[in-house]
């Protein structure tokens, strides 16, 4: 498993195919191309995208 970039924490469930949820931070993470897309829950339950606010290595996976 990975540490979320956004909390450093390790509670981190699966949610689907690639796909991951920070139960900390509630926070959704997408593995794709081993780099994090990282995104956060709307209220309608859309995704917001948090991309800019980590730079190229804090969003590369953290094993």
């Amino acid at each position: 498993m990975f540490v979320c970039p956004n909390c450093n924490g390790k509670n981190i469930g699966k949610i689907g195919a690639r796909h991951y949820y920070c139960w900390n931070c509630f926070i959704e993470l997408s593995v794709i191309h081993n780099r994090l897309a990282i995104h956060q829950v709307e209220s309608d339950g859309s995704l917001s995208s948090l991309d800019d606010l980590f730079t190229e290595n804090e969003r590369r996976i953290q094993w």
